[in-house]
């Protein structure tokens, strides 16, 4: 009862409208046209860069950073110069808004953009900026004893800025709660399927989101493991069968859980992790009978006693947040990736991991030779980088893709993010659908890495096109 109350009062805090709490422009959205191509809902992530902040000066001193490659002048940036950093801390926070007005105080004069969230139980962090502010905020942080042990996370930024500007707030939850939720009541639907029938299939409502699990008991979160030891359990497991899109493994008492979104599986995930099923969860219903139930959930008729569960995510607050969910169904051997996909590739290289990480930013898509490049050429040379890479395959027409990057459908009130070949992105002038092609407000076709900007651009473009003609 306790478990169903949590994860219902979870979804109570996500179903109101998306649009009416979206500020953040990398928060999700939802698109529900209904294509000719696909006939079905769509969800999609919207990332829209907005114009750069020509900030200077405040650089801390004193630290250097690898991916530099030129010495530089103090008035002088380079874009090689700037990188995203990662981390997170649950930890009791107990003036948070105080602790929010002291970083903002910080901050102030440095060349940081990304989003910050801090609240009772403690920090979540991705943000972007020359190497200088970024890791002077890092040492700063870490002079806290409260934060001094945090796993931080840098990678190159590629292009200056990855966010489009500083979001530092109090947020009632440190994980967006839209995209886990929905994953998190599907897995334990089956677990909860009697008590719903009991209750009448009433929600109860709960505010705060997630925010009521016990995040700051350690005995309720999954054991940690290095970025070794997960690859010696991947390696002891050993995956057998050759269809990259199922998770059945040699060890009948072991699973791969990927606790993301579906469309950061499609364009990389450990080998034998089966893909998430949460873009269609919404199109679900209290409805379904136990047998479809049964089937679509990885952790149904699980023996929760002996049955090793090693969870994985981008960077390892997710597995935070769902282990306690885990624990309280009786899930006794619960295992994550410490620090996630982007300190394993750091660490390990690409070894059992096929594809490129699905990232948060402007970047959308990072390969694995961005954090450990060395490690490519050796894992490829040694065979241990599974040789079934055709998972990924184009939204519109299903053929196999040759680059594992998603894009922004044309149609900017779709927006949809999805992946599509060269001949569907000409074909279809860079829209999703054929009911997008004629949509009244289209963008155009880009190609490459190039991201959209924003609409009256494009607006204020046509307007004058049409003035000339």
């Amino acid at each position: 009862m306790i478990g169903c109350a949590v994860i219902c009062g979870a979804l109570n805090s996500i179903v109101t409208p998306i649009e009416a709490q979206r500020t953040d422009p990398f928060q999700f959205r939802f698109c529900f046209t209904t294509p000719i191509s696909h006939g079905r809902s769509k969800r999609f992530l919207s990332l829209t860069q907005r114009p750069k902040d020509n900030r200077n000066g405040g650089l801390a001193n004193g630290l250097s950073f690898p991916f530099q490659c030129c010495k530089l002048g103090e008035a002088e940036i380079h874009k090689e110069d700037f990188v995203v950093v990662n981390f997170y801390e649950f930890v009791f926070v107990k003036d948070p808004h105080g602790e929010v007005a002291k970083h903002l105080s910080f901050l102030e004069g440095l060349d940081i953009n990304g989003r910050i969230y801090i609240n009772e139980h403690g920090i979540n962090a991705q943000y972007s900026g020359p190497s200088k502010d970024a890791l002077g905020y890092v040492e700063w942080l870490k002079k806290d004893n409260r934060f001094s042990d945090i796993l931080v996370q840098v990678s190159p930024a590629l292009n200056e800025h990855a966010f489009p500007k500083l979001k530092l707030r109090y947020k009632p939850s440190l994980v967006q709660a839209s995209g886990i939720i929905f994953f998190l009541l599907f897995i334990c639907w089956l677990h909860f399927f009697i008590v719903l029938i009991q209750c009448g299939f009433k929600i109860f409502q709960f505010e705060g989101g997630i925010s009521h699990l016990p995040l700051l008991d350690p005995s309720m979160k999954a054991t940690r493991l290095a970025p070794s030891e997960w690859k010696k359990r991947l390696e002891a497991a050993n995956t057998t069968t050759s269809d990259d899109t199922s998770s059945e493994t040699s060890n009948t008492n072991f699973i791969l859980l990927d606790v993301r979104n579906g469309y950061e599986w499609d364009i990389g995930h450990f080998h034998g992790a089966k893909r998430p099923e949460v873009d269609c969860f919404r199109s679900t219903s209290f409805g379904l009978s136990q047998p479809e139930v049964t089937a679509s959930d990885p952790l149904a008729n699980v023996d929760k006693e002996k049955t090793d569960i090693l969870m994985y995510c981008t960077g390892g607050i997710r597995c935070d947040v769902y282990s306690t969910i885990l624990r309280q169904q009786g899930f006794q051997n619960l295992y994550t990736l410490e620090g996630g996909v982007s300190h394993y590739l750091k660490n390990e290289g690409p070894v059992k991991w096929v594809g490129n990480l699905f990232v948060f930013d402007s970047r959308l898509s990072l390969p694995p030779a961005t954090y450990k490049p060395e490690a490519v050429n050796e894992a490829l040379e040694t065979e241990q980088v599974p040789k079934n890479n055709k998972f990924a395959r184009c939204y519109i027409c299903g053929s196999q893709v040759c680059e594992l990057r998603h894009r922004n459908c044309a149609n900017i009130d779709c927006n949809l993010l999805f992946l599509c070949c060269l001949d569907c992105v000409k074909d279809f002038r860079g829209c999703c659908c054929v009911n997008c092609t004629s949509a009244p407000r289209l963008r155009p076709a880009l190609l490459g890495h190039q991201r959209y900007k924003k609409w009256h651009i494009y607006r204020d473009s046509e307007l004058h096109g049409k003035l000339v003609a």
